[in-house]
């Protein structure tokens, strides 16, 4: 049976009576779901004549179907959502790494869009907009009422132009205006470099398709320039919203050698799958340390998860997002999409962290370090007049200590994780 007559009043309850007039065996003996509730159907019926009849402006069909299929996906979840034409190619040039508007991944919480991570080196993330804020006014226009679909078609824009974000920050008395120039961004999801002799440091900032061969060539880059095996490696996935599935597993499976990396349980058999470690480890087991925060989600989390569950690195950091579901993109005919939830996923132990996160081994607030001047200290042997010298002067000591305390207030979670993995190097040796 095909509807192609223009949907209205006497259609639907034309489609209504054909179906009603059904007997149940038919649907039974062809395999098909139970019909769809008549009462329900009604209501939407005349829900949608009195609209076409009586609202204040006229709204055409496609406009209130299109609302309606808006309204159905956003009553499920906050990541299911109905996307238009513009919409979906916007969304498949985020996944290939190169989009407009102003970088970053926002949810929908209580009528209001939380800002999961702003991506790195985009507009949102230098204008100061932080994971954990809720924007609850886009310029002058209030947030709450509208879908997360137009919220972020709102947020997009021609570079260049500006859009002041009104947020509610938590520790903050009053809402923020934070105002963000819109940009063409393009993402580098992989970024990397010794920190010091022998321990390197590799920054994921999105999980795109290409992000496994990139994590692979940036670690030999790194085994290059070291001139000798890596001691040990800070994978840093602070403030990295997820991204596609396929490179979390490809991450993960960088470190590991065998087992379980996650798996995925829905309704459909497409949705129970399980994802195995194939390939060897590109650190021949030296030592790693995943820092991790309240920004990190989803693809982030399938990552930290699968390394904790096998010991192969210890978690730093704080409690993780906590998004653990599975959102597929199915590509409709009027080249629409939905995006939709499909599964959650597990780590290798079987734990789901959905409204959980990760918690990390080691907890390390977010904390700025700075100097405390000093008015004079204990002496000592260097400090007398006449002291003999040890003869094997290089002053790296001193340069070591400086660029130890210099990292310290840059950046006091890679600061922490380097002490842990010069320890961790040295147990090993």
């Amino acid at each position: 049976m095909k509807l192609t007559a223009r949907f209205s009043h006497l259609s639907a309850y034309a489609l209504l009576s054909v179906m009603c007039a059904m007997p149940s065996t038919v649907f039974a003996a062809r395999n098909q779901p139970p019909p769809l509730p008549l009462e329900h159907l009604l209501t939407f019926s005349d829900v949608f004549d009195q609209i076409k009849k009586a609202y204040v402006e006229p709204v055409d069909d496609k406009t209130l179907l299109e609302n309606a299929i808006r309204g159905m996906l956003a009553g499920l979840d906050p990541h299911s959502i109905y996307l238009v034409p513009q919409e979906a190619d916007d969304l498949h040039a985020n996944t290939s790494g190169r989009f407009g508007g102003l970088g970053i991944e926002v949810s929908m919480e209580d009528g209001f869009v939380k800002v999961i991570a702003p991506f790195d080196d985009t507009p949102a993330a230098k204008a100061g907009v932080k994971a954990g804020d809720v924007i609850i006014f886009l310029d002058d226009t209030p947030v709450k009422g509208m879908s997360l679909g137009d919220a972020v078609k709102k947020m997009r824009g021609e570079p260049g132009t500006d859009l002041v974000l009104t947020v509610v920050r938590e520790g903050e008395d009053k809402p923020i205006k934070i105002t963000v120039t819109r940009d063409v961004i393009r993402l580098t999801s992989v970024r990397g470099r010794l920190v010091e002799p022998g321990y390197g440091y590799v920054r994921i900032s999105q999980f795109q398709l290409p992000t496994p061969d990139a994590l692979r060539d940036q670690l030999t880059k790194l085994k290059k320039t070291n001139g000798e095996p890596l001691r040990g490696l800070v994978l840093d996935l602070r403030n990295n919203p997820g991204g596609a599935l396929d490179a979390a597993i490809g991450v993960s499976d960088t470190f590991l050698t065998q087992g379980v990396i996650v798996s995925t349980q829905g309704r459909i058999a497409a949705a129970q799958t399980v994802h195995h470690a194939t390939s060897t480890d590109s650190l021949n087991g030296a030592p790693i340390v995943v820092l991790v925060n309240a920004g990190s989600a989803s693809a982030s989390e399938i990552v930290a998860g699968a390394l904790k569950d096998h010991k192969r690195a210890i978690i730093m950091g704080t409690r993780t997002f906590g998004k653990g579901s599975v959102q597929n993109i199915i590509d409709l005919k009027n080249k629409s999409a939905l995006k939709l939830t499909t599964a959650r996923y597990y780590t290798p132990s079987g734990v789901s962290i959905q409204a959980k996160g990760i918690s990390p081994d080691i907890v390390l607030q977010n904390v700025q370090v700075r100097d405390i001047p000093t008015t004079g200290g204990r002496p000592s042997e260097a400090s007398l007049s006449g002291h003999l010298k040890s003869g094997q002067e290089s002053g790296d000591g001193d340069t070591s200590v400086k660029n130890a305390a210099k990292l310290a207030r840059e950046d006091y979670a890679l600061y922490e994780a380097l002490n842990l993995l010069r320890g961790l190097s040295v147990l090993r040796r």
